[in-house]
């Protein structure tokens, strides 16, 4: 066992990119990502899985059909499986993901937003 412990800010600092999860930590079949995000998402699902939003640092909102969740830094939320749903930020948002390990992150949209997976940092 490595005692080693995860830093979340400084695996931020690493990259750049909006919207390209990347993995900082596996636990059993679960994965614990960092992504920084900024302006619309795509609409999309996840019909086998809930997904764990935390936001580190910022603020975001999570839009559903039906309403919308909105995040500050400390604040946690999980869209329960096969709720369609689109995250949005109106300035970059940093955030911890909690979900099984090869999650596509639009689901089966697809699209330009669809990121590689277990891309780690």
């Amino acid at each position: 066992m490595q005692n080693k412990v995860i830093n979340i800010k400084e695996k931020l600092s690493k990259f750049s990119e909006q919207w390209s999860p990347r993995v900082v930590a596996e636990m059993n079949d679960y994965q614990f990502k960092v992504v920084k995000i900024k302006g619309d998402f795509t609409w999309h699902d996840h019909k086998d899985t809930d997904e764990v939003f935390m936001v580190i640092d910022g603020k975001m909102n999570i839009d559903f059909r039906d309403g919308r969740v909105e995040l500050s830094a400390g604040e946690m939320f999980v869209v329960p499986k096969g709720v369609e749903h689109k995250p949005f930020a109106e300035s970059e948002c940093h955030v911890l993901l909690v979900e099984p390990s090869g999650v596509i992150n639009t689901g089966e949209s697809g699209g330009e937003f669809t990121a590689d997976n277990d891309v780690w940092v």
